[in-house]
């Protein structure tokens, strides 16, 4: 793999500080590659820990008739079996809706709904336990497919709908059109950790949870109304999780109850620790759609109009369904100015495992459409399917407003791209792909340079804000909690950098301590790749408090203007004279100044109506672009990616080695999406792929060997976030279209003129389907 030096290569994009812009390791790094890094599974247990084991029926739908646990109750090591009768409060683990249940009641709506936890004095035993229930289900006809649920009519919410001018009689205007219809696949989280919690319980009512949970505030509130007591009874503890990515947002909450529930019944602690095939059975995953639409161009590519419809497959239920499919409308334009447009959602219930949110939320399903898109208008045309892009691509006033009425004011993609295109070679690449295919009988090449525009918020204003906690110690180091979860990503490690920079002290000196609700009350959940612009600032305010009152302190003491007290390299300079930052903070106790403040941030300018369709729903967009190049076999549709190469913007970058690992990684994971990720399941609901045998993530022999990946020279976010940075979590994952836009170029190579079909994710199969239907004519 090639890879340039973040310290060399992006020295342009570093803030001239002494911490913040600096390619810091992750504070977890050496933990990691030791092992001795802990998560909830690795806490020392509480003597006469229980552990639980999930029990659910082999039918997918229906009525239960009867529910037999004799068996399981007498069985060796159970001390609890719990049911939803045991439930003392709300039988409810949704993050809005009220419409999930903890523990089933009276009906089961998918293959792998919980209806009873057996605890036992081992893992084992409580999971031997749980096969000898005898549960017998009236089995109703259940809705898979997203067609079974259109042609039920069935609905997890109402559809939703952007319309900007009349593109229907557009697109019948226009010179050319197209009409199509595809299927983008979902995906499975596939966490390192799996869904895990341990409940410990106390004093009057009280319970201790440990959660790997992207939201401690949620798993809070939801165990207090299940036990029926008040949040503040509750705390809820996440010190660190093995990988996350949207699935355990929303759907940590009912390991979490689960455990607490065991704990309240018995007395004991207990742990709830999935194994990893109930996992992947229990828990949603990205939201698979079906895609029509239609567009108008003329001649040169550039759009008239756009007409597209997002069919959902959002399971049983509505979980995040409403903010990730409002997302992936959101980003059905994704760089391109739509002059008139309809983008459609329906938003269908199947009786299946409810979907969650996933890395992107939504977003990469609607850039894979305008990626598809942009990709079939070139070949209709016999462009190259760039110069398409290009043509289209949001501009100056008339040109800059996007189909929900946010205006692109820092739109830089013709520079990043053109940039890009040049640094990637690509029109040289292009002509000797082009001489490649017309001699290789059977391997053919396939090349495309796509570009991302990610919409940095959450589009629930009141989930944007975060609040920090900030202790300074009489020897100088410093303590941090945020209300932030770390989950690899390297928030925990950017946090400590703003906060050593602040007070000008060595990174070493400030310690950030697991995400507690007792610390910091009422977070939102680390999501909408906004932990660093929210808690960042959050911390930053706090320790600007403490500073302040340092420099007061200091100005009073040594009789100087406070002005001239300023903090850097361990040491502060009062006037003409330096002390040790330790010796200030010893002089602040002896004069009872306060050295503990908290901070709290709302991100700003957020002003979206979903009602009124009418506002502005993020902050800032973030840019970047791939120029991915492919080979395909006709003969088998295996395919492999040759070279990546990405230009990314990231603003003034906090920390450029971890979000090179977070472009890294979001790339690949996006490219896994797209290529090998296939969720199956039979005409029954019941999912077949999962465990790894049956569902194939990218090993290190999918990651390109020729992978160039650079930073932005960026001068700066326009918006005032946390030292001009962007956020970086998601926007990599949508890098990953280029992939399958090279797939789609490969594969249109054997019949100039005619688009491929084919859907996501682009498996050998489907790729060799594609190609004999081309070579058929069809």
């Amino acid at each position: 793999m090639l890879r340039k030096s973040p310290e060399k290569e992006n020295m342009a994009t570093q803030v001239q500080t002494d911490t913040v812009g600096k390619s810091n390791k992750h504070d977890s790094a050496e933990r990691h590659i030791k092992g001795n890094a802990l998560y909830i599974d690795d806490i020392r247990e509480p003597k006469g820990t229980l552990h639980l084991a999930p029990g659910y029926a082999q039918a997918t739908s229906g009525k239960i008739k009867s529910l037999d646990l004799t068996a399981v109750k007498s069985a060796p090591g159970v001390v609890a079996v719990l049911t939803a009768e045991d439930i003392p409060g709300i039988n409810d683990c949704s993050p809005a809706m009220g419409d999930d249940m903890i523990l089933a009641d009276g009906h089961i709506l998918f293959h792998g709904q919980v209806i009873f936890a057996v605890a036992a004095e081992s893992h084992l035993e409580a999971r031997k336990a749980v096969r000898l229930a005898k549960i017998e289900i009236e089995e109703t006809k259940p809705m898979v497919t997203v067609e079974d649920g259109i042609e039920q009519d069935a609905s997890v919410l109402p559809p939703y709908e952007f319309l900007k001018g009349s593109p229907a009689e557009a697109i019948n205007k226009a010179p050319h059109k197209i009409s199509d219809s595809f299927h983008i696949g979902g995906q499975e989280h596939f966490y390192l950790e799996g869904q895990v919690s341990m409940a410990i319980p106390g004093d009057e009512g009280e319970m201790l949870v440990h959660s790997s949970t992207q939201h401690p505030t949620e798993i809070q509130h939801t165990v207090a109304k299940m036990l029926g007591v008040s949040d503040a009874s509750v705390v809820c503890e996440c010190r660190r999780m093995g990988g996350a990515f949207g699935g355990k947002e929303s759907q940590a909450a009912q390991w979490s109850a689960l455990a607490a529930l065991a704990a309240h019944v018995t007395g004991r602690p207990a742990k709830m620790r999935l194994d990893r095939d109930d996992d992947m059975i229990m828990t949603g995953k990205r939201h698979d759609q079906r895609c029509d639409w239609q567009v108008g161009f003329d001649d040169q590519g550039k759009l008239s109009a756009v007409d597209v419809e997002f069919l959902s497959r959002c399971g049983c239920s509505a979980d995040l369904s409403l903010g990730v499919n409002d997302r992936t409308m959101f980003h059905a334009d994704n760089s391109y100015y739509y002059p008139e447009a309809r983008i459609f959602s329906r938003r269908v219930k199947t009786n299946t495992v409810s979907n969650t949110a996933f890395r992107g939320f939504g977003g990469p399903q609607g850039m894979v459409f305008s990626e598809r898109m942009m990709d079939s208008i070139a070949i209709k045309l016999g462009m190259d399917p760039l110069d398409v892009r290009k043509v289209n691509f949001y501009g100056e006033e008339g040109r800059n407003v996007t189909p929900f009425g946010m205006k692109v004011e820092d739109n830089i993609l013709e520079e990043l791209v053109g940039e890009l295109e040049q640094t990637s070679d690509y029109r040289k690449r292009r002509d000797a792909l082009n001489e490649f295919n017309k001699t290789s009988p059977f391997l053919k090449k396939g090349l495309a340079l796509n570009p991302i525009k990610f919409g940095i918020s959450f589009t629930l204003k009141h989930l944007n804000q975060a609040g920090a906690l900030v202790h300074v110690y009489t020897d100088g180091s410093v303590q941090v909690n945020h209300g932030g979860t770390e989950m690899g990503q390297g928030l925990y490690t950017k946090v400590a950098q703003v906060v050593a920079e602040e007070f000008g002290i060595d990174l070493d000196d400030v310690k950030i301590t697991a995400t507690k609700t007792d610390k910091v009350p009422n977070t939102a959940p680390t999501a909408a790749s906004s932990g660093s612009d929210m808690n960042g600032m959050a911390a930053k305010y706090a320790a600007e408090t403490i500073k302040d009152r340092l420099i007061d302190l200091a100005a009073t003491i040594y009789q100087v203007d406070a002005r001239t007290v300023t903090f850097a390299k361990n040491m502060v300079q009062v006037g003409d004279q330096e002390i040790p930052f330790s010796e200030l903070t010893k002089q602040a106790f002896l004069h009872r100044v306060s050295l503990s403040s908290t901070g709290y941030y709302a991100t700003p300018n957020i002003t979206w109506d979903r009602e009124t369709k009418d506002g502005r729903p993020f902050l800032y967009f973030a840019y970047g672009a791939c120029c991915a190049e492919v080979t395909i076999d006709t003969l088998t549709g295996e395919m492999t990616v040759d070279r990546i190469d990405i230009l990314h913007d990231v603003g003034k970058s906090l920390n450029p080695a971890i979000d090179i690992g977070q472009i890294e990684g979001g790339f690949v994971q996006g490219m896994g999406w797209l290529t090998t990720e296939e969720l199956v399941y039979d005409d029954q609901g019941r999912l077949r792929t999962h465990a790894p045998s049956t569902y194939k993530i990218p090993t290190a022999s999918d990651i390109p060997e020729d992978f160039r990946v650079n930073l932005w020279n960026s001068t700066g976010n326009r918006e005032e976030t946390i030292y001009r940075s962007k956020a970086v979590g998601e926007p990599p994952v949508m890098l990953a279209t280029a992939v399958t836009s090279a797939i789609t170029n490969a594969i249109a190579s054997l019949k100039p003129g005619s688009v491929p079909q084919i859907d996501t994710p682009a498996t050998p199969e489907n790729i060799l389907r594609s190609v004999k239907q081309m070579q058929a004519g069809n």
